[in-house]
């Protein structure tokens, strides 16, 4: 059989436990761009991650009386593993870092049921990662890989199947994210070179631009873990050779961020709560705008585990981005009054978000700390011009990851 042909009966045996994910034209976005836009909802699957697919496509085929199945995830592969568990009635072993939220174990747990052992071990995935290979190989389990496998990827490929389906014809252009390269891989290999590609990478993870650009899967730590379920610092060897020969130009990389403002927007105008991987694909939409004018694109929403305590979090990145929030350590003159001349600076759409005052008896100037949000990005050239004609001296560290990360 033909990897077509095994995707397809991979795809079928899934209707056993789950429906397929529905497939949604988007108008927001179809009348955006001028094209015709679709939207693979793996956010809707039972986990809420089409991680399920490749979770079930290799267990299924591993299955032996007194199989353990053990894979380490600090998130959708733990939860897919955990699903599948119960569902055949094997024992699962899932370790997870000690860092992982208490939301996702919970979870975990609770889709494995007393099929499943949840081990935190390790502060740090590669330490779980470790504790899960040693004790596979202590006791003869079977280790899940979350992409490098090929019915892991196999299994992945059942999403290409259902949109062709669906969407009765190839798409003229798919866009995925990439991590693992799992998804990509099986999508690439079920529709080979019936349509287009544009593979979403964040920012902060490049594996599979530098696995191209080197030739082989390389180590990109340290890498930016904001994006955790796309956040991979190597991607498989599995995957790769089935992805060596993409071409750059079909490789995007997106800053986290800017990744935050369609995670909101989807959130407040379409009601999609999507996890920071799930919006990769639709937020990779401006960078091929050109390209895509009067063509059927689908976007693959892969996932929808979104910890609403991160929100505070996404919209101050977001704010970053476009441009409305700053933060500056302000040089400010230590006589009466200054303070009151800095306010009186600001304009009526500025205001104040944090400001933290050090006076220092042996000095003129003290430094502040202060963050200034307004409702338009350009207001801030006009209240820098007053600044600097007033004498205040400012140093903007809006961009700036290492101070960013230590005082904001």
């Amino acid at each position: 059989m033909s990897f077509q042909d095994d995707a397809r009966a991979g795809a079928q045996a899934m209707r056993a436990i789950f429906p397929e994910t529905p497939l949604l034209r988007n108008d927001l976005l179809s009348h955006r761009y001028d094209a015709d836009i679709w939207l693979k909802r793996e956010d809707l699957s039972p986990v809420r991650s089409y991680k399920l697919r490749g979770a079930f496509n290799a267990m299924r085929k591993a299955i032996v009386p007194d199989t353990i199945f053990v894979c380490a995830s600090a998130g959708n592969h733990a939860q897919g593993v955990a699903f599948m568990c119960r569902h055949f009635k094997v024992r699962g072993v899932v370790f997870m870092p000690v860092t992982t939220p208490p939301q996702k174990v919970m979870k975990t747990r609770m889709f494995g049921g007393s099929h499943v052992e949840v081990r935190m071990t390790g502060d740090y995935f590669d330490d779980t990662l470790a504790s899960a290979q040693a004790y596979s190989a202590d006791v003869g389990a079977h280790f899940l890989s979350p992409f490098d496998d090929n019915d892991v990827i196999e299994g992945q490929a059942s999403v290409a199947v259902e949109i062709e389906a669906q969407l009765g014809r190839v798409p003229d252009r798919i866009i995925l994210p990439v991590g693992g390269g799992g998804l990509s891989a099986g999508t690439r290999a079920y529709f080979e070179n019936r349509t287009e590609y544009t593979f979403a990478e964040p920012k902060g993870a490049t594996s599979l631009a530098e696995a191209i650009k080197i030739g082989r899967p390389v180590d990109v730590s340290p890498i930016d873990s904001f994006v955790d379920g796309a956040a991979v610092a190597k991607v498989g060897e599995r995957t790769f050779a089935r992805l060596f020969d993409v071409s750059q130009s079909d490789i995007l990389s997106i800053s986290e961020d800017r990744i935050c403002t369609t995670i909101i927007e989807m959130l407040n105008v379409e009601g999609i709560v999507l996890e920071p991987a799930g919006a990769l694909a639709i937020e990779a939409l401006v960078d091929v705008a050109d390209l895509i004018k009067g063509k059927t694109v689908v976007c693959i929403a892969s996932g929808g585990n979104f910890d609403f305590e991160r929100l505070p979090e996404l919209k101050e990145r977001a704010q970053r981005f476009s441009g409305v929030k700053k933060y500056f350590i302000l040089r400010m003159p230590q006589r009466p009054g200054a303070l009151k001349d800095f306010l009186g600076i600001l304009g009526p759409d500025d205001d104040i978000a944090r400001f933290e005052y050090l006076k220092k008896s042996a000095r003129n100037f003290g430094s502040v700390l202060i963050g200034l949000e307004t409702k338009k990005a350009e207001n801030f050239a006009v209240l820098l011009s007053k600044l600097s004609a007033a004498g205040f001296g400012y140093t903007d560290i809006t961009d700036d990851e290492i101070l960013a990360q230590f005082l904001i």
